[in-house]
């Protein structure tokens, strides 16, 4: 019995050594790298494709391929007209050729040349859609793969739902449907839900609602 708790110790005290534990994190981003060189591969209407010589701010020199996107914006378009407590979600269920299936996503796109977040959320969700919001609330903001990807998502929380034409793009193919909210955390905890924004949406939205009612 001993000798399980020296083992424990032990193994506590290794932990400790190679991460150390901080209760009050305190969050410090950095600041950019030096580019000593950049070359591009590839330059699309979406994205571009460049290979960066970097020193990082630790002072080490790597080379990165990165893509290069505008960025995006995600809403979370809620109707609380039949239930506040179990509001309704829109969702939308399209093919994605990357993933090899159907995703069911919330609505999202890039933002175009000059456009403010906002703007770029009003005109996603009545494009894809059909949809107008009253009321718009600024949600979280991260980055959907930062080891490659510098694209970052802004959520928008729509309330307030007035239905209208949906214009979708030419290569748009997307069906709409309202889902409970408490159906779509059921999903997501099976794994069925498989988009990031919209898990990370999801979540987001229904801890910070919790938060408000402590």
């Amino acid at each position: 019995m001993a000798k399980k708790a020296r083992s424990k110790k032990s193994l506590k005290k290794a932990i400790a050594d190679t991460a150390p534990v901080k209760r009050k994190l305190k969050i410090d981003a950095g600041g950019p790298a030096e580019v000593l060189s950049s070359t591009i591969s590839y330059d699309g209407p979406l994205f571009r494709v460049q290979t960066d010589r970097i020193r990082e701010p630790n002072g080490k020199e790597v080379t990165r391929d990165v893509i290069r996107h505008g960025g995006s914006v995600v809403i979370l378009a809620i109707d609380r007209s039949r239930s506040k407590k179990d509001p309704l979600v829109l969702l939308e269920r399209q093919f994605r050729h990357a993933a090899q299936q159907y995703l069911y996503e919330m609505p999202a796109g890039k933002m175009d040349p000059g456009e403010s977040h906002l703007e770029a959320a009003r005109r996603e969700l009545l494009e894809e859609t059909g949809y107008q919001a009253r009321k718009w609330t600024k949600l979280v903001k991260y980055f959907a793969s930062p080891g490659f990807l510098g694209e970052w998502h802004q959520v928008f929380l729509a309330e307030d739902l007035t239905p209208g034409m949906a214009q979708p793009e030419e290569d748009e193919s997307i069906e709409l449907q309202f889902v409970p909210l408490s159906r779509l955390l059921r999903l997501i905890d099976k794994g069925q839900i498989q988009d990031g924004k919209t898990i990370i949406s999801t979540l987001y939205y229904v801890r910070s609602q919790g938060r408000g009612k402590k």
